[in-house]
């Protein structure tokens, strides 16, 4: 029988280098041996890649927080019928730029949703999915919002007051806090060679505990 593969997700907040550092994930997970599937959020399907650019389009302002998280939900849950879960039961393993943790941290911490209404939709929507691993990319949003800053254009999360992204960070840190054994957070703020080193470092060690 074949045996299923494992779901790893990236997070973090804006200017953490997440998209830099998938290919470091990848490329260990690969080295391990591991037929990796990679993604991403809001996105990954035709359907959610639709939903993504209402999302992130200026234009689209204001959006009200509850529409945007049930926007997220949608994407996502086309996302894990589509790709995660049929992924996951072919043996294949599924690294994603970012899944739910990041709607605790945006649209709950930043946003100032009710965690509750979250953990609802999560329930009732993915049945309880969650990833195996995720490896959360921490440092200032004042250091990641001038990261940001550098990009071509800002979408419309981008944009946003350093409060906000205040709020993100410990929503995030808070995640990590309550469930320990799931995350293994990494200071960004480091030069980017300590920056994959770590990342390497905590990835192994998770997958050798997988394995022992």
């Amino acid at each position: 029988m074949q045996a299923k593969g494992k779901f790893i997700t990236l997070e973090g907040g804006e200017g953490v280098g997440k998209t830099t550092n998938l290919a470091v994930v990848k490329a260990c997970l690969e080295a391990a041996g591991k037929r990796v599937l990679l993604t991403r959020e809001p996105g990954g399907t035709p359907i959610g890649e639709k939903i993504r650019s209402i999302l992130l389009d200026k234009g689209n302002t204001p959006l009200l927080a509850s529409a945007e998280l049930l926007l997220i939900f949608a994407a996502r849950v086309q996302h894990v019928e589509e790709v995660i879960r049929p992924a996951i039961e072919r043996g294949e393993w599924v690294l994603s730029d970012r899944f739910t943790d990041a709607s605790y941290a945006y649209q709950g911490g930043g946003r100032g949703i009710d965690s509750a209404r979250i953990a609802y939709l999560e329930t009732w929507l993915l049945d309880n999915l969650q990833p195996d691993f995720t490896l959360l990319l921490d440092t200032s949003p004042a250091i990641g919002k001038c990261r940001a800053g550098l990009r071509a254009e800002l979408d419309r999360f981008e944009i946003e007051e350093l409060a906000f992204f205040e709020r993100v960070r410990q929503g995030y840190l808070q995640r990590a806090k309550a469930m320990p054994g799931r995350f293994g957070v990494i200071d960004a703020g480091l030069p980017l060679d300590q920056v994959k080193y770590e990342i390497s470092e905590k990835l192994t060690a998770w997958l050798n505990r997988e394995v022992a």
